[in-house]
């Protein structure tokens, strides 16, 4: 019997060996897929560093870029309202100068106008002629006329 429990024990020693060998089998394929997640997840992650410096270069230009725009409308703004300021003086001589062309062509129109003898006595009176005075004021009071309704006097 002696060779009977020394045999058993043998077979179950070749058969927990086995079990040992097919685990060691199993973890070591495991590790192998383990290995091969970790390369894929260092190539991920060095991808992921080069696309962040990338993003990182960017962004600096960006701010650059925004920078650069800021100060170039900051001037932009400045010259126009520089422009406004002198296009709304000039306006207002303009204006100025209107009003003083109105003045003397009001003053150089005659308050009567004068009619000889003959032409009283027609029944129909002739047109009466316009002077240079007139048309100077006429022109004038419809420049102001078109100002005032569109805005431009042109």
């Amino acid at each position: 019997m002696s060779h009977v429990l020394g045999l058993a024990i043998e077979s179950l020693v070749a058969v927990l060996l086995m079990l040992t060998i097919g685990y060691c089998w199993l973890l070591n394929r495991r590790l192998q897929r383990l290995k091969a997640d970790e390369h894929s997840l260092k190539a991920t992650i060095a991808e992921l560093i080069t696309a962040t410096e990338i993003a990182e270069r960017a962004i600096g230009g960006l701010k650059h870029a925004v920078r650069d725009v800021n100060e170039n409308l900051g001037n932009q703004l400045d010259a126009a309202t520089q422009m406004s300021a002198l296009l709304k003086n000039q306006l207002a001589e303009g204006d100025h100068v209107v009003r003083r062309l109105s003045k003397i062509a009001m003053a150089a129109r005659p308050s009567e106008p004068a009619q000889a003898p003959a032409q009283a006595a027609a029944p129909v009176a002739p047109a009466p002629r316009v002077s240079a005075a007139h048309a100077v004021a006429a022109a004038a009071e419809a420049f102001t006329e078109r100002r005032r309704a569109g805005g431009l006097a042109a």
